[in-house]
């Protein structure tokens, strides 16, 4: 009988040194989900909006630029090439081409130019663009 009694103190003895601080096995997402989207809202808000025009132009300088979301692009390069959205077109089609490309009809064109081409070939798609509703914006780098 001492050995039970023995037996049921040590059990509870050994019970009473158990630690009183309950390690929970969850772990809370919610300062992770906050550094995502911090980094995401980071990135969006950095992220440089301008197409590149794929075709190589040696663009005019200019002494301030302006930012504009373009829909449509329209590349004149040094040997008199139209190009529509980087689609070669010939000088009769621009027309049909920005016309297509400006399904809603008013939007920005932007005009990337090479700086040996006359001006009246900008001129040209410039009207075209005016005649569609659109907006024009030529396209430079800064000085």
């Amino acid at each position: 009988m001492n050995l039970l009694i023995y037996y049921r103190n040590h059990i509870e003895l050994n019970m009473a040194l158990g630690s009183k601080h309950k390690v929970e096995p969850n772990f809370s997402m919610s300062s992770m989900t906050d550094i995502v989207f911090l980094l995401l809202i980071f990135f969006m808000l950095t992220t440089n909006f301008i197409t590149p025009s794929g075709l190589q132009v040696n663009l005019p300088a200019s002494e301030s630029t302006v930012v504009e979301m373009q829909k449509v692009s329209v590349t004149i390069t040094e040997d008199l090439s139209y190009y529509v959205n980087n689609k070669r077109v010939s000088k009769a089609n621009v027309r049909t081409e920005l016309r297509s490309a400006l399904k809603e009809g008013k939007g920005v064109v932007a005009i990337h130019i090479d700086k040996s081409v006359p001006t009246e070939h900008l001129v040209y798609v410039a009207g075209i663009a005016n005649a569609l509703e659109a907006k024009v914006s030529v396209v430079a780098r800064p000085e």
